[in-house]
């Protein structure tokens, strides 16, 4: 019998597999152009993320990235992109608590390279310098939010 681990199961123990890969929602907005051309170009980015689940049959998640990045120039919204990227993962032979760890850590970081290379597409196809978003540690937000509901608990 082997020892618990916060680690997600390995090699025979259990799988999460990528089934299908897919663009669920996007939208972008330039509200004030052209009059945003005209200005210095030193926009406030503001990213806001998050992920959302939800079992689709019995070992298949669909689990959505949404990222929505807003940009201000002089207290007027340059632009605003939203992406919804989605998958469907298979997840098989695992403990509840490690479905529950990958769709909050592998699945996200498996959909943030498309959500970025998206987001950055969009915002140079709106006439905007390239927008490349740093990476985000999905595996810190989770234990983040695990604590934050400890403490709720508590």
């Amino acid at each position: 019998m082997s020892e618990a681990s916060d680690q997600p199961a390995t090699g025979n123990q259990g799988q999460v597999r990528l089934e299908r890969l897919y663009l669920k929602d996007v939208s972008f907005e330039s509200p004030n152009t052209p009059e945003t051309f005209t200005q210095t170009w030193e926009p406030q980015i503001n990213l806001e993320i998050n992920n959302r689940s939800q079992r689709v049959g019995d070992a298949h998640y669909e689990v959505v990235l949404t990222a929505t990045v807003t940009a201000t120039l002089s207290d007027k919204t340059a632009f605003v992109v939203e992406v919804q990227q989605a998958a469907i993962f298979a997840m098989s032979g695992l403990p509840e608590e490690v479905v529950h760890r990958a769709i909050g850590t592998v699945c996200p970081n498996t959909l943030f390279p498309y959500v970025r290379e998206t987001v950055d597409s969009l915002v140079v196809r709106g006439g905007f310098p390239a927008l490349h978003l740093a990476p985000v540690n999905f595996d810190a937000a989770y234990a983040d939010a695990l604590k934050q509901q400890r403490d709720q608990a508590h």
